[in-house]
């Protein structure tokens, strides 16, 4: 199955590293993060990957020129300044009509992918995503029935479940998404949530995604320590 990775941000709270690299290529316990997230992938069979690249892309571009691997990668330039659901929209034309994976390039998880799929189908909508619980500091999710009746992202209440990436989508995400300045994590996903369409599949294992030194630190400290169960 097809695998899309956002990784084309500036990640602007981590600029001591990314002043001079795009957030993917930060190394985590001496590799880059996006090299995490696609072997976590790979162990599950899904090696087909479509990287959404656009701020300091060529960084990207030059680590697979030097290093191989199995799998299939294709890199997609998508703009230095393209949001999300953009990002998305510019790689429509290499999934069809599919079921794919998507994640963004900042944040590692052992949520079993075999699982997702499965949840994903049985409910059949058109996104499913992976809920996970929280920092405080994160945007919120109401789940009835394993369905979510509210999406907000990165809102001050309190909630018991965020939007931990890891998606499961068919293609008709595609009507709800229009231009380079769509931000996936709002109006599509917030129409979606309201048709019924938005599944939630509650991850209760590790995840953490790197938004801040303080995040890198954490994540750096787990893997050395292999605490993580992949």
């Amino acid at each position: 199955m097809k695998v899309v990775i956002l990784a084309g941000g500036q990640g602007t709270r981590l600029y001591e590293y990314t002043h001079s690299i795009p957030k993917p290529m930060v190394k985590i316990h001496n590799k880059p993060i996006l090299l995490h997230i696609m072997e976590h992938f790979a162990r599950y069979g899904h090696q087909d990957f479509y990287i959404a690249i656009g701020y300091k892309g060529k960084v990207i571009k030059n680590f697979f020129k030097k290093k191989k691997f199995e799998w299939n990668i294709n890199l997609i330039e998508t703009g230095k300044n393209t949001m999300t659901g953009g990002r998305l929209k510019r790689l429509e034309k290499y999934l069809k009509k599919e079921t794919f994976f998507l994640t963004y390039g900042d944040g590692i998880s052992n949520v079993n992918l075999n699982k997702l799929l499965s949840f994903h189908k049985k409910n059949k909508k058109i996104v499913t995503l992976t809920a996970v619980r929280p920092p405080a500091r994160f945007g919120s999710l109401k789940i009835k029935y394993n369905s979510v009746k509210y999406f907000k992202e990165k809102s001050k209440t309190e909630e018991n479940w965020i939007n931990g990436g890891f998606f499961l989508m068919n293609t008709n995400i595609f009507k709800f998404v229009t231009n380079d300045k769509t931000i996936l994590e709002k109006r599509p996903l917030e129409k979606i949530a309201k048709k019924g369409e938005l599944a939630a599949y509650k991850h209760h294992g590790f995840w953490q995604c790197m938004d801040t030194k303080k995040d890198k630190d954490i994540l750096n400290k787990i893997l050395k320590t292999k605490h993580v169960k992949k």
